[in-house]
């Protein structure tokens, strides 16, 4: 049996005529010449195989055919009409879902006020964040799990990852108050790991560059507490067990407020904190305005970094 396909446009311009009872209103209604309209009826009677319409030169009437494709025709155009709306809601970026991959001390510092932002008058929009350790978010853009990262600085042998700078996040000595920072207005590192030292394990990106910093000064480096998670290394540094050096992102994850915090100099370190993606590829417009939305207020005039 033949399939019948028939456009929407002709459908529409079917349900006009049928409903304004006559081809003059419904041609004016459309925007189409009188002759043109009776062409593509007639175009739609062929392509369907039945007359839908009985007509004189004074009377139009729908067929029992055409009576029944006007109950069909309207539920298909209320259908086409709400997906064409949440197309266009998508196109918009009110609606679909974003994907955000993160190291912790990011998502946790620094998303929440910009999500709460970009979710604002978008009901339909859902965000769902993946908090992992460096090699991770750089896994899951790849793979595809997250729209784009947050982390700190990303690479990938392919070359397959785009990397946009976002701020610089310094590192700080941090003790429990009573402690041996109380006094003191900056801390050498030096200094800091010749105290009880509690270090990131190996693969974050916070004991990479903790590494780095005693490379450079030539220190012998002994942890006496080695930690996962970043609340794991706040409540053994509030317990008073020891020290530690920590980016100023994570401070409020740690519960910074009430621990004493100090700048970390001899050397100077920072986290390049940036955005990875997939070079080359589009992002929906959703993902794309809350990357936006982000680099507008983490480096706009009221951001962290007005570079």
């Amino acid at each position: 049996m033949k399939r019948i396909n028939p456009d929407l446009n002709s459908l529409r311009a079917f349900v006009m005529l049928a409903n304004a009872g006559g081809f003059r209103p419904a041609a004016e209604a459309l925007g189409l010449s009188g002759p043109a309209l009776s062409r593509q009826i007639a175009r739609l009677e062929e392509r369907l195989g039945t007359r839908l319409f009985d007509r004189d030169t004074r009377n139009l009437h729908l067929t029992p055919s055409g009576q029944e494709l006007l109950t069909i025709a309207g539920r298909l155009l209320h259908e086409a009409g709400k997906a064409v709306e949440e197309f266009e809601a998508f196109l918009a970026a009110r609606r679909g879902r974003v994907s955000v991959a993160g190291l912790p001390s990011i998502t946790a510092g620094l998303l929440p006020p910009l999500i709460a932002q970009f979710v604002a008058g978008r009901p339909n929009l859902d965000v769902r964040v993946l908090d992992a350790l460096s090699d991770r978010v750089a896994a899951a853009v790849l793979d595809g799990s997250a729209d784009f990262g947050l982390t700190a600085g990303a690479s990938d042998a392919a070359g397959r990852l785009a990397f946009r700078r976002l701020l610089d996040d310094p590192f700080y000595a941090v003790a429990a108050p009573g402690g041996p920072l109380d006094d003191l207005d900056e801390v050498g590192w030096q200094d800091l790991v010749s105290l009880p030292f509690i270090a990131m394990a190996q693969g974050t990106s916070v004991r990479a560059l903790t590494d780095a910093a005693l490379v450079q000064i030539g220190a012998a480096f002994e942890p006496r507490f080695e930690v996962s998670h970043l609340a794991t290394a706040g409540a053994l540094v509030a317990e008073g067990l020891g020290v530690s050096a920590l980016p100023g992102l994570t401070l409020p994850v740690i519960g910074g407020a009430s621990l004493v915090v100090r700048p970390l100099k001899a050397p100077e370190v920072t986290r390049r904190i940036g955005l990875v993606f997939l070079a080359g590829r589009t992002l929906s417009p959703a993902a794309q305005d809350l990357i936006d939305l982000v680099f507008r207020l983490v480096r706009g005039p009221l951001g962290r970094d007005g570079a």
